[in-house]
């Protein structure tokens, strides 16, 4: 887990090392254990290093394999890279290092671009050919590692962070409409390969880019799941699917506990986090560290739910660790929570996360989180309605979009209007496409291809490398994932969903907190804005900076100053919130 930076050029000219190391410092808090660059004519490589796995410098980055004519820069963890390097080593190959980035090197010698389908990880990586000069960036499957691109002329750079393209200078930041649009309709998520600023893009999540070295690209992308039944698995009950889920479900967690550091777990006190817990002490994991937070309460809304984290440190005998967090002290750190994040997100999760792994990153560098399950087995309140549902672009859009396109003509300035509907086109080219077998199938791709990219997973990476933290996600392990894609949506939408998750946490740990209410990372005070909260994002969306961008009608903002309770989004954010927190970032990086 790190931070990666590079320049490519296709005019014959030499990369821009300084524009790289100036890319590295904003990448720093990813990073704090050691950094690098290397430049070999039109092709500089940075890299800022967290040391997980292999402590030694042999495993420093960026790192060239000169037999090979190979030079990478990695970020993330592939979990199964001991079993790939007996592969290798029995293949003839040699290592210097005892660590992953010298596997990813070997496999892409030995497999090419296919050595990415047999990664089980989290990953963005470019690697750099001596020979061809061409240069391959690679993506894991879901987005769990970000990868963003400054292409401009002859000139390509890349980053772990779109601030840290910004910082390196000469990049557009005339903010895209279109991704504006996302923004305020899609729950602020902003799909790839757009940005809410015109001049940087992302690469798409299971895609593998080859870029020769005159600047020609071909793009492949090399994972998809299948959201179909499978004829083998007809007449199976609720009992062997909840089997085959646990089972697959202990490999994941399994999977990512490979690190030469302790690893602990961010503990919510829900199933996903509970079950996490659970299946490390079934594995014979002893004094596993804990960690849980929780705010202040605000308009009867209660902000924590220490209760249920408890009962499950206590169940499984875990090092606990409770942050609670004054009004006061989320106040003061919102400015440092929207500087972290490379891209605007408007969930107020955000700060929990930001101030979560600020406390964790005391005590450790690695933690098993459990986002995803929810994208996954179905967990959200707006699959339901869809099981028989007759127009599913319509009913998901109804369900899931902060508003539709003739309510954003209301909000939004007219200069920064699209001409069409970009966010429900979007969603309806995506819902409708092969692959997926019923609306819920359909919503379920969706989300765990796309929202759950550019939403929790984003939030989750964001938050924690802040802190340089590295979080491993296990529901999003391909495997389990390509599983529950198969499993038919019945099992799925039972107990108010996730049934069939729900089953198997039930064989695990206790039924309290399995039958709860759906909870999350509650910050009433940034649902409910009022008192100094008010004053601040006012301030904010009237400042002189906000008045000459007038991404706003002043008359829908003086609505929502006037009573933000009111304005309340169907996924229960407040639209004041939502737009001043894209001020706020576009602010916070000088944008």
């Amino acid at each position: 887990m790190c931070g990666i930076a590079g320049e490519i050029r296709f005019d014959g000219n030499f990369a821009d090392a300084g524009a790289v190391a100036k890319m590295l410092d904003v990448l720093a808090p990813r990073g704090p254990d050691g950094t690098g660059v290397v430049a070999r004519g039109p092709v500089a490589f940075g890299h800022r290093r967290l040391k997980i796995i292999d402590l030694s410098e042999n495993s420093a980055q960026p790192m060239t394999d000169s037999d090979l004519g190979l030079t990478i820069t990695f970020n993330g963890c592939i979990y199964n890279y001991p079993e790939l390097r007996a592969e290798l080593e029995a293949e003839g190959y040699t290592f210097f290092s005892h660590g992953d980035t010298e596997v990813i090197l070997k496999s892409f010698h030995k497999w090419g671009e296919a050595c990415v389908e047999r990664f089980h990880g989290m990953f963005a990586f470019a690697i750099h050919e001596r020979a061809t000069g061409a240069v391959t960036l690679a993506r894991d499957r879901f987005g769990i590692k970000p990868l963003y691109l400054a292409p401009k002329g002859k000139r390509l750079r890349f980053a772990s962070s779109l601030p840290a393209l910004v910082a390196a200078g000469d990049v557009d930041t005339g903010i895209d409409r279109a991704a504006l649009h996302n923004y305020m309709s899609f729950h602020a998520v902003v799909p790839a390969p757009r940005t809410i600023i015109s001049g940087v893009r992302k690469l798409p999540p299971a895609t593998i880019r080859r870029i020769e070295a005159d600047g020609t690209e071909r793009d492949r992308r090399y994972w998809n799941a299948s959201y179909e039944r499978r004829s083998e698995d007809r007449g199976l009950t609720r009992e062997d699917w909840r089997d085959r889920v646990l089972e697959a479900l202990r490999t994941a967690v399994r999977r990512r506990m490979v690190a030469d550091v302790p690893v602990g777990v961010l503990l919510s006190g829900g199933v996903d986090s509970s079950v996490i817990v659970g299946l490390l002490a079934e594995q014979g994991q002893h004094d596993l560290k804990t960690f849980s937070i929780g705010f202040e309460e605000a308009n009867g809304e209660k902000g924590d739910e220490f209760v249920y984290s408890d009962l499950i440190a206590k169940r499984f005998e875990t090092d606990h660790n409770k942050i609670f967090v004054p009004a006061s002290e989320l106040m003061e750190h919102l400015p440092s929570t929207i500087q972290a994040q490379s891209e605007p997100m408007v969930s107020y999760d955000n700060i929990g996360f930001f101030l979560l792994s600020r406390e964790v990153s005391k005590h450790i560098k690695v933690v098993q989180s459990g986002q995803g399950a929810d994208e996954v087995f179905g967990g959200y309140h707006w699959y339901p309605p869809l099981a028989n549902s007759n127009d599913v672009v319509g009913d998901y859009a109804k369900v899931f979009f902060d508003r539709d396109h003739r309510t954003l003509s209301t909000q939004l300035s007219p200069d920064w209007m699209p001409d069409r509907d970009e966010s429900l086109e979007f969603v309806r080219d995506h819902l409708m496409a092969a692959g997926a077998e019923t609306p819920v199938d359909r919503a379920l791709r969706l989300d765990s291809e796309i929202m759950l990219v550019d939403d929790p997973v984003k939030r989750v990476d964001n938050m924690t490398m802040a802190w340089g933290l590295e979080a491993r996600v296990p529901f999003l392990d391909h495997e389990l994932v390509e599983l529950a894609a198969t499993i038919p949506q019945e099992f799925k939408l039972n107990d108010n969903g996730k049934g069939v998750l729900k089953d198997a946490a039930r064989l695990v740990v206790p039924s309290e907190v399995i039958d709860r209410k759906k909870g999350y990372f509650p910050v009433p005070q940034l649902k409910y804005i009022q008192g100094e909260f008010l004053d601040m994002v006012r301030d904010t969306l009237t400042s002189q900076k906000a008045k000459e961008r007038e991404l706003f009608q002043s008359a829908w903002l003086d609505q929502l100053f006037a009573d933000p309770s009111a304005h309340i989004t169907p996924l229960r954010g407040s639209e004041l919130w939502q737009a001043a927190l894209l001020e706020m970032w576009l602010q916070s990086h000088n944008l």
